[in-house]
């Protein structure tokens, strides 16, 4: 098994000054696109020790995207905080990406996961765990309010020769 282990804390610290304010949940969110952009490019460059597809690797930026921009909006609603991204490669091909943070939390992930539901008014579309659940073959969702959450996603990847037949 790899393992990658990546925190997001260590670039918002070098973020400028200016990045670190207090802003509303949007221009922080743009703020932070650089950051959102080298996680995944890091993200990208682990998984590519498996050969994935095209497709594959897409899914897994997809997903990893919302997960990470739902910490940034709905975790820390107010400031920057830690976002803790860990990745694990195993043999037969499945990653497992779990995004932490030490936010808010969710008080209930039941009614957070269905589509439409969001607590970030009307800027928000509610589909952020709708996009990461399409885009993963699995995700789980475990809160603590006033704790945190922690998001996994799963993914298989096909070894080369199946997708060549299959394709």
């Amino acid at each position: 098994m790899e393992q990658m282990k990546f925190e997001m804390g260590d670039l918002q610290q070098d973020a400028p000054k200016r990045m670190r304010k207090r802003r509303p949940p949007r221009k922080k969110a743009r703020g932070l696109l650089l950051v959102i952009l080298l996680v995944l490019a890091a993200v990208a460059a682990f998984v590519a020790q498996l050969d994935p597809a095209v497709d594959e690797l897409a899914d897994i930026r997809t997903a990893v995207s919302e997960a990470v921009t739902n910490c940034i909006v709905h975790a820390y609603p107010d400031a920057i905080g830690e976002i803790i991204l860990q990745a694990r490669l195993y043999p037969e091909g499945r990653v497992v990406i779990k995004i932490r943070d030490r936010g808010c939390g969710i008080e209930d992930i039941r009614q957070a996961m269905e589509p439409l539901f969001t607590t970030g008014g009307e800027e928000r579309s509610g589909l952020g765990f709708s996009v990461m659940e399409s885009f993963s073959d699995k995700l789980r969702v475990t809160s603590r309010k006033g704790k945190g959450t922690v998001v996994t996603l799963e993914k298989y990847i096909a070894p080369r020769e199946r997708q060549a037949k299959t394709n």
